[in-house]
């Protein structure tokens, strides 16, 4: 047997309503449905944290790399 959970009446109330809502018997299933939500946000937070890390180390150098090819545009800047 699982360990129990002590919610409180309000959250009890949420998860019913939940229950109706997706159709599912069990409250241990909203709470399985939500912690998937969780984690699928989490490891998006994580992602944009690498993207904007990865994003300042090459900013500097991709900024000098553009510098070089600007006099050579067709499009110049004023």
């Amino acid at each position: 047997m699982g360990i129990s959970l002590m919610i409180q009446e309000k959250d009890n109330q949420r998860i019913e309503h939940l229950k109706k809502d997706l159709g599912v018997h069990k409250k241990i299933d909203v709470i399985r449905m939500a912690l998937l939500l969780l984690e699928k946000e989490a490891e998006r937070v994580k992602k944009i944290k690498r993207w904007k890390s990865a994003a300042k180390i090459v900013a500097k150098s991709s900024y000098d790399v553009n510098k070089e090819f600007q006099p050579y545009s067709r499009i110049k800047a004023k």
